[in-house]
């Protein structure tokens, strides 16, 4: 299935894509795609409830808004330098265990929302990445295992505010969590869906250029390693997300310097299989 939700923010319904383009409003089946639905065996009773109702459920507006494809999340994973080249671009070693930081939950936002620069930013940065959706609690997950783990995947644009995160002392998370920075979206693909997430075409352009375009073969570390990875850690609740990373074509590694994001540029990425989304850059209200 592909999972999505529409309407204006805050008052999203949830609803499933189908293959022809239809949009089907789930909303009298499931109240919200959240921890309690994916940890409750979820997909499996919508699966169910589709078969005998999506021909009769109610359709979504052909205009309606569409919000990112789960409600927010307890956690938003990032790993960073999983590409090769982008780690060069970025004049850092590619490392030899994953990266991992933080983007804040109320980064989140719909695929096709405006990213807004935020006070005091000059260095808004792309970065085209697979997301991973965890569908069951894991904690200690062995790798062979790890897959069980996982809901589905969702195309995602981590967006980075490259002098917060750089040159203000501590961690990455201060340049990825300002609003409107975790575009996700339009759908989430469940893992039946995605009969291989690792040999995934991505690309994106700004302003109609193209600025990346790679695969996710060229990650370092695969889809059960990082979520086995993680889970040592930390424990992975149904609805948390892991961005696996994103391959070389940032701002920050253009030459002979970085060209960043300017209100009313347009950027504009996709995944195989999981849609494309498009953010317009806004300024600060």
């Amino acid at each position: 299935m592909k999972l999505a939700r529409f309407g204006e923010p805050g008052a999203e319904r949830p609803g499933v894509l189908l293959d022809e383009g239809t949009r089907v409003d789930t909303s009298a089946f499931v109240r919200e795609y959240d921890e309690a639905f994916f940890g409750g065996d979820g997909l499996r009773a919508l699966a169910a409830w589709m078969k005998d109702h999506a021909a009769s459920a109610p359709r979504v507006a052909a205009g309606a808004r569409i919000g990112a494809p789960l409600a927010r999340p307890s956690k938003i994973i990032c790993i960073g330098l999983n590409f090769r080249d982008h780690a060069a671009e970025s004049n850092m070693e590619p490392p030899k265990e994953p990266v991992i930081f933080f983007k804040a939950t109320t980064a989140l936002g719909g695929p096709d929302d405006p990213v807004m620069i935020p006070r005091g930013g000059a260095k808004l940065d792309w970065e085209v990445e697979l997301a991973v959706v965890i569908g069951a609690k894991a904690s200690y997950v062995d790798e062979k295992r790890a897959l069980e783990h996982v809901a589905g995947y969702v195309l995602h644009n981590d967006y980075s505010e490259r002098a917060f995160q750089l040159e203000r002392g501590g961690q990455w998370v201060k340049g990825k969590s300002a609003d409107t920075f975790a575009p996700i979206g339009p759908f989430l693909a469940t893992r039946d869906e995605m009969a291989d997430p690792h040999s995934l075409g991505m690309w994106l352009t700004v302003n109609g250029d193209t600025r990346q375009k790679s695969s996710t073969a060229n990650m370092i570390f695969n889809v059960p390693t990082l979520v086995s990875y993680v889970s040592q850690f930390m424990t992975l609740l149904p609805g948390d997300v892991i961005s696996t990373g994103t391959p070389a074509g940032v701002a920050l590694g253009m030459k002979p310097e970085p060209v960043y994001l300017k209100a009313d540029d347009v950027v504009e990425l996709g995944i195989d299989g999981l849609g494309r989304s498009r953010q317009k850059v806004i300024a600060q209200s």
